[in-house]
């Protein structure tokens, strides 16, 4: 199975790409995985003009989406990771999701997603907002829920180190 891990932490070498990192260890035991780093790429947000549906999929803009739709089209499972900013995905994953707004997205075959998200904050709300458009995402596209690892109380670089988290994104990734 080829897995794209699509990582929205601008941070490089913070808790988000530790944990993508040891799910994708896991996984790369039995399936082929790639790590896109949203923060090496220029995305644009979209702007809404629908001029993708005029042009089978090309959109209007030139940036780097053209890069991760040709990703996507080769995946098979899609692993979402994200830190949590005000109680949401990063404004650069953000920024990715929303391009999806493309019917090149109905070319794609994946059937499994994954999310592997990290917060600073403890409240038990934390990842609601979050899981609420994960949950819809997973419906409306009929794929299959592979797992998900969620991380309370990491704030600064390495504090993921101090929790199980790796352990388990790492076991999430064998196990698919």
């Amino acid at each position: 199975m080829n897995i794209l891990i699509i990582s929205g932490s601008p941070r490089k070498g913070g808790n988000t790409e530790l944990l993508a990192e040891a799910f994708a260890k896991g996984a790369s035991a039995q399936h082929h995985v790639e790590i896109v780093f949203v923060r090496d790429y220029k995305v644009n947000p979209c702007l809404g003009c629908n001029a993708c549906f005029k042009t089978n999929g090309i959109c209007a803009q030139k940036d780097d989406m053209a890069l991760i739709y040709e990703k996507m089209n080769q995946a098979d499972m899609l692993v979402i990771a994200s830190p949590v900013y005000f109680y949401g995905i990063s404004a650069q994953l953000k920024a990715v999701i929303d391009r999806f707004h493309n019917p090149i997205r109905d070319t794609f075959h994946i059937k499994k997603m994954a999310l592997l998200l990290v917060g600073a904050a403890t409240l038990p709300e934390l990842f609601d907002a979050i899981l609420a458009e994960y949950n819809l995402c997973l419906k409306f596209f009929d794929i299959e829920d592979a797992g998900k690892v969620l991380v309370k109380g990491a704030k600064d670089k390495g504090d993921i180190n101090n929790t199980n988290a790796l352990n388990e994104a790492y076991t999430l990734g064998l196990s698919i």
